[in-house]
Parts: C-alpha cells; sequence; structure tokens
C-alpha cells in the first residue's frame, strides 16, 4: 500500500496488521518522502508504527552509527517503543536499536552504541548523559521523533529537548507527536520543525468504541469494597487499577492483598529492577490487579487487558484517555470504570461532552447481584469437571460421603463451602449506594390567599365582606390603614389623613424646620398633596417620607 521493501512488509504481516489506522494512513505517506510532521494522536491510536515503519524503512543497515532519535517522556515507553522497532526491523539484517533510559546499568548501554546502534529510543535524561559522555554522536543522523511531546513538557524536558535537538542536523526530519497542541507545543515545533505537514484525529476518535465505559457513585470509604465486588462479580483476571498518587497506590494494593487478591503496585518511587520484575510477573498473568498511577498510562502495551478502573478519577480528560487506552487493544473489547465521590459526576458529564463517548451510569451490584453470579460460576465450573476422569482415592471419597449423609444434603454442604470461599473477598453486608439526599418538603398551596391588615393579622371575614361590598377588596391599605383611590383615568392617588388636616402656616413651620407641633414631622420639602400623584408603592410615615 505504501510501495514498503518486502522485509518491513513481511515484518508487518507477522506483527498481525491488516489495514492502517487513520494516523497511520496520513502520517506515513509524508514520512517516507521526507517531510517533517506534526501528528495529533491518543494512546492507542497506532502511532508507534507510524512513525516507526518510515524509520525502519529509511535507515541503512550497513552504516554502524545512530541514524534515528526517538525521545519518550518514560522509562516504560522508551521500553515499549524500543520493542516494537525491534519487531519491524527483525528481517533488516544488521539493524540495531538500542533503549536508553534511567534506573539500568549504564554499560549495557555503552557496549550497544559502541557495537554500532543506528536507532536510539530513550528518555531525554539519560539522552543528555550519553551526549556529556561523549558516548552519543549525532553525525549521522536522519530522523528525530518527539512522542508524547506534551507529556515531557509537562514533566519539564523542554530544556533538554532543545538542547539535544540544537546538537543534531539542520537537515534531519523531524516528526513530533502529541496528544494534546498547548501554545509550548506549537512554539517548539515552529523553533525546530521545517514547513511539517500537520496530521489531527477528530475528536470522536478519542476512545475506542469497543471500550464500555461507565461511572459508578460511591462514598470514599467504600472503594475498595467496590472495587473487589466488580473483580468478583466480572470474573476479571487481568485489570489495571488507576489512582492520582503514590500512596493511594500502596493503600489499594495493601487492601485487596489482604482480601486474597493478587495484586501490585507501580509508581515512580519503585527502582527500575523492580518495576521490570512486576511487569514481567503482570504479563504472564502472576499479578491478576496491577495498581499504577498516571507514570503508567502511557507507557503499558499489554492486549489482554480485560477492564480499567480509576480509582481516583482523572483530574483531566487526557489522562482519562490515556487510562482507558489501555483495554481494547488489537480490537478486542474492554471495560472502563470509574468511581466518582459527590459532586465529581459532573466532570464525568464534562468527559463524556468533550470525548463524544458514551458513559453510562451505573449503580454499585448489590450482595444478591455478587451471590447470584458467584452460584453460577461455581455451578459451571462444577459441571464442566464432572465430565473429567477422576483418581479412584477421589472417587472413594465421594462414595463415603454419599454413606455418611444423603445426597442432596452433601451436595449442598459442598456448594455452599464453595460459594462461601469464592465470596470471601466481599463483604455483602455493606451497602454501596450513597443514600440520597434528603430534600425538604414542598409546602402545599393555600387554597385561597389569605387577605392580611397593616400589621400582618388576618383580615376579619365580616371586614372581607364589607369590603366586597365597597369594591375594595382587591386593594391593600398602607401602614396607616388609609386605601388608594381610583380616579377615572385610572392612575393613583395618595391621601394623608394628617396631611389634609394641616393648615398652611403649620406646613411652613415644618419646612422651616420648626419644633415639632401637633405631632407633624418636618418635611423636606413644600408639596401639594392635592395635586401630586406618588409612585405605586410608595410608603409614607409620620417621622418623614421614605
Amino acid at each position: 500500500m505504501f510501495g514498503l521493501s518486502p522485509e518491513v512488509g513481511q515484518a508487518i504481516e507477522e506483527m498481525g496488521y491488516e489495514t492502517p489506522t487513520p494516523i497511520q494512513q496520513e502520517a506515513i505517506p509524508p514520512m517516507l518522502e521526507g517531510r517533517d510532521i506534526i501528528g495529533q494522536a491518543q494512546t492507542g491510536t497506532g502511532k508507534t508504527a507510524a512513525f516507526g515503519i518510515p524509520l525502519v524503512e529509511k535507515i541503512d543497515p550497513s552504516l554502524r552509527r545512530v541514524q534515528a532519535l526517538v525521545l519518550c517522556p518514560t522509562r516504560e515507553l522508551a521500553m515499549q517503543t524500543a520493542g516494537e522497532l525491534m519487531k519491524l526491523g527483525r528481517h533488516r539484517m544488521s539493524l540495531m536499536v538500542v533503549p536508553v533510559y534511567g534506573g539500568q546499568p549504564i554499560e549495557r548501554q555503552l557496549r550497544a552504541l559502541q557495537n554500532g546502534a543506528q536507532v536510539v529510543v530513550g528518555t531525554p535524561g539519560r539522552v543528555m548523559d550519553h551526549m556529556k559522555r561523549g558516548t552519543l554522536s549525532f553525525d549521522a543522523l536522519k530522523l528525530a521523533v518527539l512522542d508524547e511531546a506534551d507529556e515531557m513538557l509537562d514533566m519539564g524536558f523542554r530544556d533538554d529537548i532543545e538542547t539535544i535537538l540544537s546538537a543534531t542536523s539542520e537537515t534531519r526530519q523531524t516528526a513530533l507527536f502529541s496528544a494534546t497542541m498547548p501554545r509550548p507545543i506549537l512554539a517548539l515545533a515552529s523553533r525546530y520543525l521545517n514547513n511539517p505537514v500537520q496530521v489531527r484525529i477528530e475528536k470522536r476518535e478519542l476512545t475506542v468504541e469497543k471500550i464500555e465505559q461507565c461511572y459508578i457513585s460511591v462514598r470514599s470509604f467504600h472503594k475498595n469494597e467496590l472495587l473487589s465486588r466488580l473483580l468478583t462479580l466480572e470474573d476479571i483476571k487481568l485489570a489495571l487499577v488507576f489512582c492520582n498518587t503514590k500512596q493511594g497506590v500502596e493503600s489499594v494494593v495493601t487492601e485487596l492483598q489482604h482480601r486474597g487478591f493478587s495484586a501490585a503496585g507501580l509508581h515512580g518511587d519503585m527502582r527500575q529492577i523492580e518495576r521490570d520484575a512486576i511487569m514481567a510477573r503482570y504479563r504472564n498473568g502472576l499479578i491478576n490487579v496491577l495498581v499504577a498511577t498516571d507514570v503508567a498510562a502511557r507507557g503499558l502495551d499489554i492486549d489482554n487487558i480485560e477492564a480499567v478502573f480509576n480509582y481516583d478519577i482523572p483530574l483531566d480528560v487526557e489522562y482519562y484517555v490515556h487510562r482507558i487506552g489501555r483495554t481494547g487493544r488489537a480490537g478486542k473489547e474492554g471495560r472502563a470504570y470509574t468511581f466518582v465521590v459527590g459532586r465529581e459526576v459532573s466532570r464525568m458529564w464534562d468527559y463524556r461532552r468533550i470525548t463524544g463517548a458514551k458513559i453510562l451510569c451505573r449503580k454499585a451490584p448489590g450482595a444478591e447481584e455478587v451471590e447470584k453470579a458467584l452460584c453460577g460460576r461455581v455451578m459451571k465450573e462444577i459441571t464442566d469437571h464432572a465430565g473429567e476422569d477422576h483418581s479412584e482415592e477421589t472417587r472413594a471419597l465421594a462414595r463415603q460421603l454419599l454413606e455418611s449423609a444423603e445426597a442432596e444434603q452433601a451436595v449442598a454442604a459442598m456448594l455452599d463451602l464453595l460459594i462461601k470461599q469464592a465470596g470471601a473477598r466481599t463483604d455483602v453486608t455493606i451497602d454501596l449506594n450513597p443514600p440520597e439526599p434528603v430534600r425538604p418538603p414542598r409546602p402545599a398551596a393555600p387554597s385561597a390567599p389569605v387577605r392580611r391588615g397593616p400589621y400582618g393579622k388576618p383580615v376579619p371575614r365580616e371586614m372581607l365582606e364589607k369590603m366586597h361590598s365597597e369594591g375594595r377588596a382587591d386593594k391593600r391599605p398602607d401602614e396607616r390603614g388609609n386605601y388608594r383611590r381610583d380616579d377615572r383615568r385610572g392612575s393613583e392617588r395618595r391621601y394623608d389623613r394628617s396631611d389634609r388636616h394641616a393648615s398652611e402656616a403649620g406646613h411652613e413651620r415644618r419646612h422651616a424646620g420648626a419644633p415639632r407641633s401637633s405631632g407633624y414631622a418636618p418635611r423636606a420639602e413644600k408639596r401639594d398633596y392635592g395635586a401630586h400623584r406618588f409612585e405605586k408603592g410608595a410608603v409614607r410615615h409620620r417621622t418623614g417620607d421614605q
């Protein structure tokens, strides 16, 4: 399809690739032409092969010098990328790929570089270390790849990246791949890339459709019980659990091991030899549950992970995409569960809107559901095992059991023991569903509006009947008990008894600030109360206007 050499084509066929992914279909042709490229792609979209196939195709195996450099943010991703490149170049004789990263004995890396490695895959820190030692030279470099560039910048490798690229030839070909395109990434691309081709995967392809995604509301102190129930209910053989902190990883691993699960933790404070040993046991199925921080989100590449659990909700949608991208790989189906506490559910709504994925709300499994699943699983195992050949000792024990008890009672006792043993990892007495918020009862609507007087007391029925007869029931009295009267034109006038009986001289005395007389309050200005129209709702007190 891309005019590749027979050796690379054979390697691709052996790896099981049939049709290119969107990022591969758009990125491979310009890279084979020697163009610089900016690719925006998420984990799990096949971007390693998108730059790996052109890289292996352009390497000259007869030249025993470094011709390609791939920078990765983490050790795990460097090891994964180096493994993929080795598979793609397995039929190209004398092609050597060496991973360089911290935590590994540097002598092994020195020997590989001295033997003439053509491709170097490493973290920026260890690549800088080799450059300072003088053991890594870029005189013959043809291609430089920045994988997960946004993650490298978030981890503080920007100065190292600029130093490494500045030490290479300006005629090199550069490929930059990133999940997001923030401003620092664009600035880095404009400085070190020459007229690049931009390849972007739409947001609708951020998550794999074959991944069944859901979130479950739970109280924080019931997360361990919820995780245990889901692992038991779904009978998950290989699971990946993500926590936001290293302390959270240690706590979850301790709790799972206490409940009888085969679990291990993975975080940044561990030595590289410990991390490699845990990953080897996890790949071989000796560890069923791996609890990790986001340091493992971009470096793990295991095809048969059945489910991913977000024990702590990811802080960003990109982390969410990278986490759930660990399952549903190689065309297989996967499941992703996210535990939300309280108002964290609003963040899941944002993730659903941004990714365009179908993220459903699910209730925590109850005791009856777990017990029913255990019973069905035990019955199936016994039925499948019944058709096999059994030893004479086992048959003798079975006959002895039937002689000591009735057949139905004996089988029921065996089933109870097996189900109890299988369900010992969970506590079915706990109700995991958080209580519904208590809402105050809505007050009942009154049958009829209550008419109240100037002091808030209900108006007697006799007075209401009198007001209805006079046509004043629809008017409210003011603070002094006076009612407004409407003229023919519909305008409202308000009359004050004290002002109506006040003389002109008394009004002038009040206006001039004379001592209070006849119980009248001083006025701010002279008004003609017979002609002045007040606004509706005005309030007047005996102490003055307000």
